[in-house]
């Protein structure tokens, strides 16, 4: 049975750390961050079209889904309610879900303001 991994995580926890060695065992990464990326790997960072990240990255989430590939999806997922698309495509395709929260220090590499890091953390649901 194919496994879908949502990896949870303020910014600098170490999500895209953990979702890159996963990759080393055959699975396929997405993340809301991609979709700012250029071919160049330069991240541009627009926030009017945050909801349209998240769209793009339940989309190819999907696609890998409907190739039975084993997805590892790192958000920040600060709330349980942004995981629940994920689990509905889940069910549709028959994944075992397997959830991770990452706490480590590592480099923000979005630059992402403290200010911002700390209303998330306030708004964070176990």
């Amino acid at each position: 049975m194919p496994t879908m991994i949502l990896i949870r995580g303020l910014p600098g926890s170490g999500k895209t750390t953990v979702a890159r060695k996963m990759m080393l065992d055959g699975f396929v990464n997405v993340e809301a961050d991609m979709f700012f990326e250029d071919e160049y790997d330069n991240y541009r960072f627009d926030p009017t079209r945050v909801g349209e990240a998240h769209k793009w990255c339940q989309e190819v989430t999907e696609e890998y889904m409907e190739c039975g590939l084993d997805v590892v999806v790192s958000n920040t997922f600060t709330q349980k309610w942004e995981m629940q698309p994920y689990m509905k495509l889940a069910n549709k395709y028959d994944y075992i879900v397997v959830i991770r929260v990452e706490r480590g220090e590592y480099q923000n590499i979005h630059d992402v303001p403290q200010e911002v890091i700390e209303k998330m953390k306030a708004r964070w649901e176990e």
